[in-house]
């Protein structure tokens, strides 16, 4: 297992009974694998949750554990159940063989043998980290709130989807809230349209313990249009290279969502 495979970054005030889980966002590809890559879908990862970790770095000062990958999603889909086929469809397997938009990710796809090695090292060190976490979390608090960060362009063109699996992974307080938090910030939100909450949402949801939800919010409300597409309402076009983040509407964007965040977790009797 590589040894920088996730990064846990503890709470900095009094703990919550919170975890943030960004399985999306990491940026590493191993060298043997990255080998395989088309050179442009290398270059740029195209519907990777990009710089996430850097967004929403505020968080531990809230009191909430991070969970964040390293690696890219095309390495391993973590937010994918184990399941047969191990490699195929965007959507659906661990290891995908394409974009979301059925562009190529191979000039030579991975033999089953490399794919079963990718979900040993990476994919099952990763949950049993976060189920350890969720665990620690309800021994210490009875309950523990799971919310599962993301980023997206195309599909729909809303600011904000929320997703609890149409009321299956958390209470509609809990949602509601998040939602009006974010309507108070001027954003658009929608809840389960499309993004009605992934694998890791679904099935740590499913413990009484735990309250699960998804947060998708959209690249150009914290990207730069000149780093993303030519066309930013296009849901098919795609940078040709990994965004940048610094800039002003970055800044303002994590502004706001540390109050959005904030707001929710004060009311303790949500989470």
């Amino acid at each position: 297992m590589p040894s920088d495979l996730f990064t846990i970054l503890p709470a900095q005030s009094p703990p919550q009974p919170v975890i943030a889980n960004l399985p999306h966002s990491g940026l590493q590809v191993p060298p043997n694998i990255a080998e395989q890559f088309t050179p442009q879908h290398l270059r740029s990862l195209p519907n990777s949750d990009w710089h996430l970790q850097e967004l929403y770095r505020f968080l531990p000062s809230l009191g909430i554990t991070v969970m964040q990958a390293n690696y890219s999603r095309y390495v391993v889909d973590l937010n994918r159940s184990l399941k047969s086929p191990f490699l195929g469809s965007f959507w659906s397997a661990v290891v995908p063989e394409q974009t979301a938009f059925k562009q190529p990710i191979y000039v030579r796809k991975p033999s089953q043998e490399e794919v079963r090695s990718r979900i040993e090292e990476f994919y099952t060190p990763y949950h049993q980290q976060l189920r350890r976490l969720i665990d620690e979390a309800i021994a210490q608090f009875g309950k523990v709130t799971l919310l599962d960060l993301h980023s997206f362009m195309g599909l729909i063109t809303d600011d904000v989807c929320l997703g609890n699996a149409n009321g299956q992974t958390c209470s509609s307080a809990l949602i509601d809230q998040f939602a009006e938090s974010f309507a108070n910030k001027n954003y658009q939100v929608v809840k389960n349209k499309v993004f009605t909450g992934g694998f890791i949402t679904r099935h740590y949801g499913q413990q009484p313990q735990v309250s699960a939800l998804q947060i998708e919010i959209r690249y150009p409300l914290y990207l730069s249009d000149d780093q993303l597409e030519a066309d930013p309402n296009s849901a098919k076009s795609i940078p040709k290279d990994i965004p940048q983040w610094q800039g002003p509407k970055f800044e303002q964007a994590q502004v706001s969502l540390e109050q959005i965040f904030k707001q929710v977790i004060v009311r303790e009797e949500l989470l």
